[in-house]
């Protein structure tokens, strides 16, 4: 995303264009006498938005249906557990 910087006057009387280059994926910053004041940014994209396009792109099958949550799931890879190496960790004595 590309950022312009213009100053509150020229955003007032041009607004229209500003708006049509937000909608083309820039971001706006407003300043006032050199100073920013504030941002105008396009809206990000929702998770629908983003699934269809990877569809689209042929990255991921998808029915179109709403995605149910789901809670992720930990895999251990290795010989220990989290628990074992953190309860490790404090069995050692730092003095001297």
């Amino acid at each position: 995303m590309s950022e312009t910087t213009v100053g509150a006057r020229e955003l007032k009387n041009n607004l229209s264009q500003y708006l049509r280059r937000v909608k083309e994926g820039e971001i706006i910053l407003i300043t006032e006498r050199g100073k920013a004041i504030g941002q105008i940014m396009p809206v990000p994209e929702t998770l629908e938005e983003k699934m269809k396009a990877l569809a689209a792109a042929g990255i991921v099958e998808w029915s179109g249906k709403k995605l149910k949550p789901r809670k992720p799931t930990i895999v251990n890879r290795g010989p220990k557990l989290a628990s074992e190496i953190v309860s490790e960790g404090r069995d050692v004595d730092y003095l001297p």
